[in-house]
C-alpha cells in the first residue's frame, strides 16, 4: 500500500488548483527573469579566438554560420579525456532536436570543449548526435569564459565558478565520490576531470563586432537539461541516491 498521500478527485482538484497559482506565479517570474538576461549590458570581445570546425578554422564570429545570434554550450570534454562527460552528454543529447528550429529563428547552437577535434567528431559519431562541435584547442577561449582551468590555477585553489571563487564539489580535497567516479567514466582522474567545467554562453554579433551577452553554470544550466524537467514533473521526482544516469548507449552494459 502507498505511503503517498491519497485523496478524491475533488481533493485533488482543489490542491491541483492552489498549485496552478504558483506556477503560474513562476511563470511570471521566470518571463521577468528572461528580460532582465536580455537587458544585461553587452561586452565586446576582442581577442582574436580559434576553432576548428568541420569547415576548418574559424573564428569566434564564424561560428555564428550567418546568424547574430550564438549559443555555447560549454561540453566537458578536456584534451586528456577519453569520452564526454556523461552529464554533458545527456544534456546535449537533447541538441539536435531544437538546434534546427533555432538556427531558422536567427540563433546558432554550438558546443565547445577543449578536446581536440578528431576526439570530438568520434565521440559524436558514437553518440549519433548532429549537431555542430567546435574544438578550442590551443585558445584561451574556455579560461576566458571561466569554464577551464591550468593545473597551476588548480593547485593554488580557489579558481573562479559560477561567479565566485571555491567552494563548488569539483574544488574539494579530496574531491567527492561523485567527482571521482564522472572522472573514472571520462577515463581520467578527478583533478584532471575537474579542469574543464560545464557552463552556457551567449554571444551577439552586429555590424561585425561580437559581444558577450549572459553565461551561466552549475544549476544554471538545469532549465537547459531536458532530463530534469521531464523528471520535476514525475510523480516521485528526481528520485535520486547518486549518479544513476549514463550516455545513452550505455544503459544495460555493467
Amino acid at each position: 500500500m502507498t505511503t503517498h498521500l491519497t485523496g478524491t478527485r475533488e481533493a485533488w482538484l482543489a490542491a491541483r488548483i492552489e498549485l496552478l497559482a504558483a506556477e503560474k506565479e513562476l511563470t511570471r517570474r521566470s518571463d521577468e527573469l528572461a528580460r532582465r538576461r536580455q537587458a544585461l549590458p553587452w561586452v565586446r570581445v576582442d581577442k582574436d579566438y580559434r576553432f576548428e570546425t568541420g569547415e576548418g578554422s574559424a573564428s569566434l564570429a564564424g561560428l555564428f554560420k550567418g546568424r547574430s545570434q550564438l549559443l555555447v554550450y560549454h561540453f566537458m570534454f578536456g584534451p586528456d579525456y577519453t569520452a564526454g562527460c556523461p552529464s554533458c552528454s545527456s544534456i546535449a543529447d537533447g541538441f539536435d532536436g531544437f538546434a534546427v528550429h533555432l538556427a531558422n529563428h536567427d540563433v546558432m547552437l554550438m558546443a565547445v570543449s577543449r578536446a581536440p577535434f578528431a576526439k570530438l567528431q568520434a565521440y559524436k559519431q558514437r553518440m549519433g548526435w548532429t549537431f555542430p562541435w567546435a574544438s578550442s584547442a590551443g585558445s584561451d577561449f574556455n579560461f576566458d569564459f571561466n569554464v577551464a582551468y591550468t593545473d597551476e590555477q588548480q593547485r593554488a585553489g580557489g579558481v573562479e565558478y559560477n561567479y565566485e571563487r571555491g567552494g563548488h564539489a569539483m574544488d574539494m580535497t579530496p574531491p567527492p565520490e561523485p567527482v571521482a567516479q564522472m572522472a573514472a567514466t571520462c577515463g581520467t582522474d578527478a583533478a584532471t576531470y575537474s579542469r574543464d567545467r560545464p557552463g552556457m554562453s551567449a554571444f551577439v554579433l552586429e555590424d561585425g563586432v561580437v559581444y558577450h551577452a549572459y553565461s551561466t553554470y552549475a544549476r544554471g544550466l538545469d532549465g537547459l537539461w531536458g532530463m530534469y524537467q521531464w523528471l520535476d514533473r514525475a510523480p516521485k521526482g528526481r528520485n535520486e541516491a547518486g549518479l544513476w544516469w549514463r550516455r545513452h548507449d550505455e544503459y544495460g552494459k555493467r
